[in-house]
């Protein structure tokens, strides 16, 4: 379990593809206390330390995983979101978040707010998923590459977060661009609801 409040972001130092499995390597700040079996969030995915050197971990992406996300499409050089897994005696500073990413999105806008900015996302509408809680709603929480996010402005297939300058920074959100792919998951809070109501 994680909280959406990323640490850093990684670099992607080499990538190797086995059958339909990719290994990641990554280089960030705290590769000294990693170990092997550990769970990291990846842009929101949570993925498991298979191997590691001095300065590098590996980690593993299976299809499934790859399909869903934007992690097929990393290149060596690319900064990836991370976060260790949650410590049950913190505060939670942003939501639950699994690590289990819903889909993929796509910034179509990027608006200046005077020293933060407004990125507005697209996302395939389902109405059966959204049905089951695979929605944004107004004030809510989503993930976005691993970020927990407050929604604004959302309709069935877009919605709109803001990102303060100490967020633009510290996460891969200031290599943006209209027409970058991100990951999403959407609040398990709202999906153990929507599916509740289903069996009234």
């Amino acid at each position: 379990m994680f909280s959406g409040i990323v640490e850093e972001y990684a670099t992607v130092v080499a990538l190797v593809k086995d059958q339909e499995n990719i290994h990641f390597t990554l280089k960030c700040s705290f590769v000294n206390e990693l170990k092997i079996d550990q769970s990291i969030s990846h842009n929101g995915v949570c993925l498991t330390v298979v191997s590691m050197t001095e300065d590098t971990y590996t980690v593993t992406a299976m299809k499934e995983t790859l399909d869903r996300s934007n992690l097929r499409l990393l290149k060596v050089g690319d900064k990836v979101n991370v976060e260790r897994s949650m410590m049950m005696n913190g505060r939670l500073d942003g939501h639950i978040v699994q690590g289990h990413v819903d889909q993929t999105a796509e910034c179509i806008d990027i608006k200046d707010a005077d020293g933060s900015w407004y990125f507005t996302f697209k996302y395939a509408f389902d109405k059966e998923m959204a049905k089951r809680g695979y929605i944004t709603v107004d004030k809510g929480s989503v993930t976005v590459n691993g970020v927990s996010l407050t929604v604004c402005n959302p309709t069935d297939d877009t919605f709109q977060v803001a990102i303060i300058p100490y967020t633009y920074e510290h996460t891969n959100f200031h290599t943006f661009g209209k027409g970058s792919v991100v990951n999403l998951e959407f609040d398990i809070i709202g999906k153990y609801i929507s599916r509740m109501i289903q069996y009234k």
